[in-house]
């Protein structure tokens, strides 16, 4: 990867696969750490993965109960199309590859998607609707969030994923319902970030609507609004602050 370090942060360029692997992964492993942060862990549940960028049909992905308050970069396995862990020593959730694969196969443009059992995410997941409009922040979903309206148990077939993976369409997020929160993006930062502003506008919302009746923004400043802060570029620069300070916090999850 070219470029010094400036702010804000440019996107970064890369002269070779293997540096734009070694990139994914340590932003994926920052991501799991972030989470474990913020509180998203829920025993063996949740799961983020980033596209391989050679094996396409490939992803990256934590192993199967480890903590995410202890993935490193060489903690991650890559598992193929089929399931199988192809790189790593590690076993793969059942879950996690049952939904993420048929994501990453449904929608090519998509880099990482980020899922956990998250307090508030879940919790709004139950009421079965999707999010309004009521801040700044929570315009970045505006017209670009789904509702997966159905719940079949653990996900654990890949026809599962893939109605999943149509509910989402061409969206950065779903609710999944009573279950929690899936977002994607064009690169493992945003994606995580998605998640991240996603769990905080549903305890928002919650909130706001346990202590009177919030005022939605209007069509027209909510459409301006979320081409402002739903960017893809967007995301991704909104998770460089969190990247920089999880890092300098935590340097072995760069191992």
């Amino acid at each position: 990867m070219t470029g010094t370090k400036r702010y804000p942060p440019a996107l970064p360029h890369f002269d070779s696969v293997k540096e734009e692997r070694l990139h994914r992964k340590q932003r994926l492993a920052a991501s799991f750490r972030l989470f474990s942060r913020f509180g998203f862990d829920e025993g063996v549940a949740g799961h983020i993965t980033a596209r391989d960028p050679e094996r396409l049909d490939h992803f990256w992905v934590n192993p199967f109960a480890m903590h995410f308050g202890q993935i490193r970069v060489s903690d991650l396995i890559l598992v193929n199309d089929a399931g199988e862990v192809v790189e790593g020593e590690h076993e793969v959730n059942r879950a996690a590859f049952c939904i993420h694969s048929q994501v990453h196969a449904a929608r090519p443009d998509v880099v990482s998607a980020a899922h956990a059992h998250s307090l508030y995410g879940k919790t709004w997941s139950s009421l079965a609707r999707r999010l309004d409009p009521l801040t700044q922040d929570a315009c970045a979903f505006y017209n670009d969030h789904t509702l997966y309206d159905d719940f079949g148990g653990v996900v654990l077939d890949t026809e599962e994923g893939k109605r999943i993976a149509h509910a989402l369409g061409d969206a950065k997020a779903v609710i999944l319902r009573n279950h929690g929160l899936l977002t994607v993006s064009d690169t493992v930062d945003a994606a995580a970030w998605w998640f991240i502003t996603m769990e905080r506008t549903c305890q928002s919302q919650l909130l706001a609507e346990a202590a009177g009746t919030p005022m939605p923004i209007d069509d027209e400043q909510a459409t301006i609004t979320a081409g402002q802060v739903g960017h893809p570029l967007a995301g991704w620069l909104s998770f460089q602050p969190l990247y920089e300070r999880i890092v300098r916090e935590q340097p072995d999850l760069l191992d």
